[in-house]
């Protein structure tokens, strides 16, 4: 890797903290961490970072409050650490706008898999020489600057949201599995138990089904039955 990716740690366990910056740094991230929700939110929304591994359980801001305020004012993608078997953390974190959760305790490996394939998601498009928007309806989506339009005004996504909208409206009026969504949109393989892929498509209108499909005649994500 040439260039040295930064990454910023919010958590408050300082162990903890050492152990995910002495595991990133050899994979190429420089890390910063920081133990408290206050510093932290301040640290996100420098610009200085492609990404933030935020937990949940912070003192003073905790992780949803950090989340929600740095949501109001900037895109950069954000890691969820919850802790393992809470449902409804992932379920919040997801809904207010993480790019993607990571239940505690968690295996380094997966930490670093988790977060290439989260900045993988926030590069596409950028790399490319010439993007193609893609129109339907009334939503247009610009790969080259990470923008989305409905009816001409502007939409707010997160990494994850744009990525999925993307293959959505490139497959319009095709059905789109969850096993393939989860594969292109999260990176990783498809587990029946991994409800994160109904939570993003949700941000962008669906209910539940087999499959998404979004429908050529009215603008929408809709569920799709076998």
């Amino acid at each position: 890797m040439n260039v040295v990716e930064r990454i910023l740690v919010i958590d408050d366990d300082v162990e903890l903290c050492s152990l995910v910056s002495e595991y990133l740094r050899p994979e190429g991230f420089q890390v910063e961490a920081v133990h408290d929700g206050k510093t932290g939110l301040a640290r996100a929304i420098s610009g200085d970072h492609l990404l933030v591994v935020l937990d949940v359980m912070l003192p003073g801001l905790n992780g949803f409050d950090v989340l929600r305020r740095i949501r109001d004012g900037s895109r950069i993608p954000v890691l969820l650490l919850t802790a393992r078997g809470e449902d409804v953390d992932r379920i919040v974190g997801l809904e207010i706008g993480a790019d993607d959760y990571l239940p505690k305790p968690f295996n380094p490996r997966e930490l670093v898999a988790r977060i290439r394939a989260i900045l993988r998601r926030s590069h596409k498009g950028r790399e490319q020489d010439v993007p193609e928007v893609i129109r339907v309806g009334d939503v247009e989506l610009d790969p080259a600057t990470r923008s989305v339009l409905h009816r001409g005004k502007p939409v707010d996504l997160t990494s994850v949201e744009f990525a999925l909208l993307q293959v959505l409206l490139r497959e319009a009026g095709r059905v789109v599995t969850r096993e393939a969504l989860v594969d292109e949109v999260l990176g990783r393989k498809f587990s029946p138990f991994d409800r994160s892929i109904d939570m993003h498509v949700s941000k962008v209108r669906t209910v539940r089904g087999t499959g998404y499909i979004f429908a050529l005649s009215r603008p929408k994500v809709k569920n799709a039955t076998r």
